[in-house]
């Protein structure tokens, strides 16, 4: 029987004159796109191909299909959604760069029409499906040039029920790992074909560019909160195989497409992946664990660099540091922060710093976390860090805040890049990310010194689809008040925290919708633009601001 696709294609990279299209088949296969092809990989009897498409036309659409062994299977004959397409970058035309984070995976029934119950009423619309139902009748010349999925593409922790019954059906050893909870590499692949495979989505993700990065439930929550929290998961019998198959599916699902060609010819994991006969799930193990027991071992940031927009996505979860006696806490170890200057610096029309988890905060947010970090190593007392540690732990209080290091490094490299000191000063320097279920946009000052600096903005959207209840968006808002603003500063203060060296104000937001955000670029302008699902499905606009003009 010839081979078939199981999930793809996934556009990844593509820049003026090149692509790359992931897939997964269900057999070893040659593959070919656009008249590319390459063989598969296998890993636990999966299989996976990554091909770059060269010599296409800068500022093109092309569409195109797949081929497994001379035989094309993709697009189906009678499939509603148009041919897959690639539209290159065209150096110099405007720029259209889509994102958002955290969404679940429930059933998706067409047309939006799910019956009353739990999945309509608690998550609601999915802004990725509005989104591909909006693109689908559109031209070609109108598609976003990427699309970047910051954090909680999947929820290895609250996972769908249809992976439940799976799980249910399993009958070889599972560690002990809870039935709530993914395993291994085997269930972290039903979870991905039940977030990516929906007509739609799928449709969506083999004509639109892809970024991704992962965040804590990707792997778990809490995910390298603290030192506390790793010695703990450590002892657990099963958590092992879960962080090897988690950061080897991530690697195979997510960061591989991350990179451009060039990061992949040079990329050694990759080279021995498909130079290996046979199963590479031991190389991939190998990998996963020491990336997790040293940070430094693996580098899960990368670059994306659009005719001038550079966009330098940051691992703040498998990069941090979790201090100790002799040193601080990290949110980024001090070789990756390294790296990440180093990235910053040159000539951009625009820099965009992505991070999962957002770096400026609620004013009493922000004094919360910075307070737990200093009663969590130890500022009133052993007694009273313990408690915190639980605390801080269940509020979710993990942010660039309560990394209090990293936020004043992060501070400095905003300085340094919107001043001109790393280069010439770009138009704008925006911070995306997510995390937090919910949208803003904030505006950060510096001190008046009298020197020029380009306008730095920090804008956050999350959730794809995941909204917060009720309950929570009204505490949400609550700290957002200057009164929780002032409560916390004065715990703050009395467990040392020193006023942070910016301010920053907010300017849209905050909005509690499953929703995505636009970067609209030209040249050296730049408009910040916020979408809403709403039924139909189709997206809404929630508002707008000028990033640069």
């Amino acid at each position: 029987m010839a081979p078939q696709l199981v999930l793809g294609p996934l556009l990844r990279h593509v820049d003026a004159t090149s692509a790359t299209i992931w897939v997964e088949t269900d057999g070893p296969a040659e593959v070919e796109v656009l008249g590319q092809t390459g063989r598969t990989f296998e890993v636990a009897r999966h299989h996976y191909a990554l091909l770059r498409v060269e010599g296409l036309e800068p500022g093109s659409v092309t569409r195109y299909g797949v081929s497994l062994d001379g035989e094309l299977v993709w697009p189906h004959p009678d499939d509603p959604y148009p041919a897959p397409a690639i539209r290159t970058v065209l150096p110099g035309a405007e720029l259209q760069v889509a994102w958002g984070s955290c969404r679940v995976s429930r059933p998706h029934q067409d047309p939006f029409d799910l019956p009353p119950g739990e999945d309509d009423e608690a998550f609601g619309i999915d802004a990725i499906q509005a989104l591909a139902e909006s693109l689908r009748d559109g031209p070609a010349e109108d598609l976003p040039h990427l699309l970047m999925w910051l954090g909680d593409q999947v929820y290895a922790d609250d996972i769908p029920p249809v992976i439940r019954r799976r799980i249910d059906d399993r009958t070889d050893d599972r560690r002990g790992a809870p039935e709530d909870q993914i395993a291994d590499f085997e269930e972290y692949t039903w979870l991905y074909h039940d977030a990516w495979g929906a007509p739609a989505v799928r449709w969506l993700l083999s004509t639109v560019p892809s970024a991704m990065v992962f965040d804590d439930h990707d792997v778990h929550d809490d995910w390298n909160t603290s030192r506390d929290w790793r010695a703990e998961f450590a002892d657990l019998p099963w958590w092992h195989e879960r962080i090897v198959g988690a950061l080897a599916s991530y690697w195979v699902y997510q960061h591989l497409g991350n990179l451009s060609p060039a990061a992949i010819a040079e990329d050694d994991l990759h080279a021995r992946v498909v130079d290996h006969e046979g199963d590479v799930l031991p190389l991939l193990r190998e990998m996963a664990t020491a990336a997790d027991e040293d940070p430094s071992s693996f580098r899960w940031s990368y670059t994306r660099d659009l005719c001038g927009t550079r966009i330098v996505v940051v691992d703040s979860r498998a990069a941090r540091d979790l201090g100790g006696p002799e040193r601080d806490r990290r949110m980024v170890d001090a070789e990756e922060w390294a790296w990440v200057r180093e990235q910053c610096a040159g000539d951009h029309d625009h820099l965009f710093l992505a991070t999962s988890v957002p770096v400026f905060v609620a004013k009493g947010i922000h004094w919360t976390e910075a307070a737990s970090e200093a009663l969590a190593a130890g500022a009133w007392g052993r007694r009273v860090a313990k408690r915190v540690e639980t605390a801080r732990r269940a509020a979710d209080l993990e942010h660039w805040s309560a990394f209090g290091h990293s936020f004043e490094e992060m501070v400095e490299l905003l300085d340094d890049v919107a001043a001109g000191r790393l280069g010439r000063a770009p138009a704008s320097v925006v911070l995306l990310s997510g995390d937090v279920h919910h949208a803003y946009v904030d505006r950060v000052g510096f001190p008046r010194d009298g020197t020029a600096r380009s306008p730095v903005l920090q804008a956050v959207c999350s959730p794809y689809r995941n909204p917060l209840p009720p309950g929570q968006r009204r505490l949400i808002e609550a700290l957002h008040s200057r009164a929780a603003w002032g409560v916390a500063r004065l715990l703050g203060r009395a467990a040392g925290v020193e006023d942070p060296p910016v301010g920053w104000r907010r300017e849209r937001g905050p909005w509690f919708d499953n929703q995505l955000a636009w970067l609209e670029l030209d040249g050296r302008r730049g408009r910040l633009r916020f979408q809403r699902a709403v039924p139909g499905p189709r997206l809404e606009d929630l508002g707008t601001l000028d990033v640069a003009d």
